[in-house]
């Protein structure tokens, strides 16, 4: 098994909105919205302005993507780190993970929220990846955990 990660840009935001509409089609039929699925190229090209995607490929067959925003002084916001649900539970998104934090190595703390209910994902972020939850908040109409990971520079 062979994992790569590839910084994306514009021409990949039809790839991007496939692997998002992939990977969040369950979470857009459970809760009626869900922000990362059924973007337009016009809305994956701004929010590639916005926040760094690099697309997870397995035997080059692109599977996923993870996206940080840099929110300055060390601070990233983990927008996105999502799998093709066919290629979750084989250590693909911890591995993203720990990319990630190699890349992104000024990194002092970074967030994330999810919905309440995917304990999957809560498990996910706390066990295997040390985030600390700090809280919930309402998103339209979803209560999402707020998890933070920090570490003294």
């Amino acid at each position: 098994m062979n994992i790569r990660y590839q910084k994306a840009n514009e021409k990949d935001s039809e790839l991007l909105i496939e692997l998002y509409n992939k990977a969040f089609l369950s979470d857009y039929l459970k809760y009626g919205e869900c922000p990362a699925y059924g973007r337009t190229v016009e809305s994956m090209t701004l929010s590639l302005q916005k926040s760094e995607k690099h697309i997870i490929t397995m035997d080059e067959l692109p599977v996923g993507v993870i996206s940080l925003e840099n929110r300055g002084d060390g601070n990233y916001y983990l927008g996105c780190l999502c799998l093709i649900p066919q290629y979750q539970h084989q250590g693909l998104g911890s591995g993203a993970f720990r990319y990630a934090l190699e890349y992104y190595s000024d990194w002092r703390t970074i967030t994330l929220v999810t919905p309440e209910d995917k304990t999957e994902n809560i498990n996910f972020y706390t066990k295997k990846c040390g985030f600390l939850i700090n809280g919930t908040e309402m998103d339209g109409n979803v209560k999402v955990v707020k998890f933070i990971l920090q570490r003294d520079i």
